[in-house]
């Protein structure tokens, strides 16, 4: 009675005998073709293999994937099991190695796409925060007869001072730090980070930046553009390679070159200058911060005016402002300090100051020297009331045996410095008296005595057909400035 894939045993308990089904197979042995294959693979009890397993009829088989070797099954006896081959384990690690990375790198220039589009949105927020659409539409004007101003990125700026690098950096003051760079076309120039902005005054700002780029005068440092996307914006200007005036005078080495006529010629291109922001600029402007140390110097020793970062503009209805009262200890106006009112006058002193450090060598204020002389200014004009001028002049000046021209420059300074400001000349004056001394120092052969008004109605004048134009609260200008001080504000402004 036993069919295929059966075995057939003696009874256990008497006679006859018994079917079962062979090994590996299960079913009903008595029936035709009741025993059937068992899938030794599908049923874990029955499945000894480590890694694959190969069921064939009546048995199944183990084997080792690639890179492994053994007989695949479980036990972990000597040559049992599957071990993996060195060489292909090389090969995991590697791609294990390299699946990290890839994942690594995944990670990363998701973060550095999302970085850099958050700085993209920064720029541009800053770049509206700062006027630069105002700025834009103005240079997009058709009736611009320039349009010399240009906006720069920041990537620019940051490679043409290897990213503000200290090395690069020329000039330090109150109203920021200035580093010297290179455009790709070669062009050396100043940038100016300030360390604060008002955002109050952008459209001022914005309408000085267009204005100051259009101007080519030979005495204004010329602002070349800007750059808007960061939170304090740049200021980008011609690059004067010679120092300030402050260095030339007050270093021995270079003071002992600066002859009287370079002198006078560098008062009256700073007067003119003046003169013209406080009498012939469409809406007047006071500087409010005349140094030695704001007047650059290039390779010729012509005066280039710089820093306007403290600069305010006078409404033409009005002769004064009250302000906070801003400036530098040395050069400031006392009644401007006392009262807070700023007017044109208050130039006036300063540059009072200046002609003074010209004709003495000496700093507008230092500490070094005896306390009633620390006050140059103060110290000048006791020294001229006691007749004492020539004791303080500058030994160079007097070597050149200019007296009397000397004397006209001290007396000249003398009313720049008088303590009431509506008893001090006007900057108009000035730039005309200086003009006149500098035009008598270059006829070295005619006295001031014989040089007769007519005479003077025909000489030439140097600085009459380029002069500069603003607009707007001033934030520009870049300085070398030493001793930049902004003064707390007094009872008496507002």
């Amino acid at each position: 009675m036993c069919t295929k894939n059966t075995s057939c045993t003696n009874a256990e308990n008497g006679y006859g005998y018994k079917c079962t089904c062979s090994k590996g197979y299960r079913g009903n042995p008595y029936l035709e073709n009741g025993c059937h294959d068992i899938d030794e693979c599908e049923d874990p009890k029955m499945n000894q293999c480590e890694k694959i397993c190969h069921n064939v009829i009546g048995n199944y088989t183990c084997s080792c994937p690639n890179g492994y070797h053994g007989d695949g099954k479980k036990g972990g006896g000597i040559g049992q099991g599957c071990t993996i081959n060195p060489s292909h384990l090389k090969e995991i690690l590697v791609g294990v190695a390299g699946a990290i990375i890839a994942l690594l790198f995944s990670i990363g220039f998701l973060y550095y796409g999302h970085k850099k589009m958050k700085l993209i949105r920064f720029r541009e927020q800053y770049f509206k925060q700062n006027g630069g659409l105002l700025l834009q539409q103005q240079l997009d004007e058709p009736d611009k007869t320039t349009k010399a101003a240009k906006i720069f990125s920041t990537k620019e700026l940051e490679k043409a001072t290897n990213n503000y690098h200290e090395s690069k950096i020329v000039g330090q003051g109150g109203y920021g730090t200035v580093y010297k760079g290179s455009l790709p076309n070669d062009t050396v120039v100043a940038i100016k980070k300030s360390k604060l902005v008002d955002q109050s005054q952008i459209e001022q700002f914005i309408n000085e930046v267009i204005v100051l780029s259009q101007i080519n005068h030979r005495n204004v440092v010329k602002l070349l553009g800007c750059c808007l996307e960061i939170e304090v914006p740049l200021l980008v200007y011609e690059f004067i390679n010679n120092g300030t005036l402050f260095d030339h005078i007050h270093d021995p080495k270079k003071s002992s070159k600066l002859s009287w006529k370079t002198r006078l010629r560098i008062a009256s291109e700073t007067a003119g200058v003046l003169s013209y922001l406080h009498s012939v600029a469409s809406i007047p402007i006071i500087h409010r911060d005349i140094k030695s140390t704001n007047i650059l110097l290039d390779a010729n020793h012509t005066a280039k005016v710089s820093d306007f970062g403290a600069s305010k503009l006078i409404p033409l209805d009005q002769t004064q402002l009250f302000t906070m009262v801003q400036g530098t200890w040395g050069y400031l106006d006392p009644e401007y300090l006392l009262t807070s009112q700023l007017t044109e006058k208050s130039d006036v002193y300063s540059f009072g100051v200046v002609l003074v450090e010209l004709l003495t060598g000496k700093k507008a204020l230092s500490f070094d020297r005896l306390e009633e002389e620390r006050s140059l200014a103060m110290f000048f004009l006791s020294s001229l009331k006691n007749d004492k001028l020539f004791q303080i002049v500058e030994e160079v000046i007097v070597n050149e045996g200019i007296i009397e021209q000397v004397r006209e420059i001290a007396n000249l300074a003398k009313r720049c410095l008088t303590i009431k400001a509506e008893e001090r000349p006007t900057m108009k004056e000035v730039a005309i008296e200086l003009e006149r001394l500098r035009a008598m120092a270059n006829h070295s052969g005619v006295s001031s005595t014989n040089v007769n008004q007519e005479e003077m109605v025909h000489l030439p004048r140097e600085r009459t057909d380029a002069y500069m134009d603003t607009s707007g609260i001033m934030n520009t200008g870049y300085t070398n400035s030493m001793e930049d001080h902004i003064m707390p504000e007094f009872s008496g402004g507002r």
